[in-house]
């Protein structure tokens, strides 16, 4: 009889655990996935500078969207719309923008988006602390990783450049930061892409926050991972459910 009891016990175990399969996978069916290559952690505290990825071999480029260093920390990469932008800093004032196909990053994130949803970005969010808040909210009941865009003007805003020197050893997020050059924005037209998670700290955000942002001018000749930010006019662009 005990034997007849533990028979019909994990045969309703296996039955919830089919019905619970077959449901599941729905939910990632919304629109297409984030993808991360290696972690920032591993840069940062473990020194693994050199590139993970080289971004040509993305090969589906349409409505491609992407951003994360260059390997060995010299210099910012970002996808809007399939085109590959580097940034490099040439002095503590300016830096050099170019359009590129080939490049490697130690870390990445990437995704396809080809349709969008447009939002008026309220005048209450003006920080990206503030924007940070708001993609939470306004996303609970969405898929989660997801790549967004701002479009518009900026106040001000200050973007930094990585330029670690060439053959420094690095093993804290200090040392990764050495040669690293800021620069200030004010009243620029821009476009922003982004990237939301809550569960990915350490990987492509850093882990006091859940996005990660890089931000090049409507003129193409700045371009960097987004620090601090006041948002004027900006239309939000979240992908389409």
């Amino acid at each position: 009889m005990t034997d007849n009891k533990t028979v019909l016990l994990l045969m309703l175990i296996l039955l919830q655990s089919c019905n619970f399969a077959v449901t599941e996978p729905n939910t990632s069916k919304i629109y297409s996935d984030v993808r991360s290559i290696a972690a920032m952690k591993d840069v940062m505290w473990q020194g693994e500078l050199y590139g993970k990825i080289n971004i040509d071999t993305i090969k589906n480029r349409k409505g491609l969207y992407g951003l994360g260093p260059k390997a060995f920390l010299d210099g910012e990469i970002l996808i809007n719309d399939g085109k590959t932008y580097l940034s490099k800093v040439k002095t503590d004032s300016t830096m050099a923008v170019e359009q590129i196909n080939s490049v490697e990053a130690p870390f990445f994130v990437y995704a396809n988006v080809n349709e969008w949803e447009q939002i008026q970005l309220p005048d209450s969010v003006k920080s990206i602390k503030s924007l940070e808040q708001y993609l939470d909210s306004k996303t609970k009941d969405k898929k989660r990783p997801f790549a967004f865009k701002l479009v518009g003007k900026i106040e001000n805003g200050i973007i930094h450049i990585q330029n670690l020197p060439k053959g420094v050893k690095v093993s804290s997020p200090k040392e990764a930061h050495q040669g690293q050059v800021n620069y200030s924005l004010e009243n620029e037209e821009v476009e922003i892409v982004g990237f939301f998670s809550t569960e990915h700290q350490g990987i492509f955000t850093h882990h006091d926050s859940f996005l990660h942002m890089h931000l090049i001018t409507k003129s193409l000749d700045k371009m960097g991972h987004l620090d601090k930010v006041s948002f004027s006019k900006m239309t939000l662009f979240l992908p389409k459910s």
